[in-house]
């Protein structure tokens, strides 16, 4: 079974991503910290127990990887044409605690489990060949938390939550059994349209608010 871990804002800046949520939801995202393995830099923002709200972009201080970076970042033109065009959020991960039988049924999809780290966090994560967004984004990445667990409880509560979780897709029917198929506990909306397009409704302290 995956379950909704969290959302991602993919950013060109750091800062840039940081002031979209800003504009977006009146909140200010704490700072996060830096995947070594990676060369990216994160802020971040409690959703929920177990839910949060990443925004990520390359760290323009840290050694470019070896490998393809996560979440299509190794692509910068593509990461600025996206976010140009309103795709700023553009997806989320899921979490198992059996990542190798995910893995072992939808790899060619999902990809090859690594070791990722922050701070003193560890887990493992699946990176899509190439690094790009399984199915554009209408697919979620999938990690385990392992012994650690979902850092959100941890995080500062500014007060704000998830209400619900949409992607606009021209075939919404195929996303659902996707989202079917890789046993996705309560899957996001799906609804026709130009896409994939991500729409997150979060309340607030001042109410509720969109963040797309």
């Amino acid at each position: 079974m995956l379950t909704l871990d969290h959302l991602v804002v993919v950013a060109p800046d750091l800062a840039e991503g940081v002031a979209h949520v800003r504009d977006c939801l009146g909140l200010t995202m704490p700072e996060g910290g830096r995947h070594r393995e990676m060369g990216t830099r994160n802020h971040l923002m409690r959703l929920g127990d177990a839910t949060f709200l990443e925004v990520i972009a390359v760290d323009p201080e840290a050694q470019a990887p070896p490998r393809a970076r996560w979440f299509g970042l190794g692509d910068a033109a593509r990461v600025r044409a996206d976010w140009d065009s309103g795709r700023r959020l553009r997806g989320f991960v899921a979490r198992t605690d059996d990542l190798d039988g995910v893995l072992a049924a939808h790899g060619a999809l999902l990809g090859a489990a690594a070791t990722m780290t922050r701070g003193d966090l560890s887990w493992r994560f699946a990176v899509p060949p190439g690094g790009a967004w399984p199915a554009d984004g209408a697919a979620p990445c999938v990690m385990d938390w392992g012994q650690s667990g979902n850092p959100a409880g941890r995080m500062p509560d500014l007060g704000a939550g998830l209400e619900a979780l949409i992607l606009t897709h021209p075939d919404p029917d195929a996303v659902t059994e996707l989202h079917a198929a890789l046993g996705l506990a309560d899957p996001p909306r799906v609804v026709a349209g130009p896409g994939p397009r991500w729409t997150a409704r979060i309340t607030t302290p001042s109410g509720p608010r969109t963040l797309t």
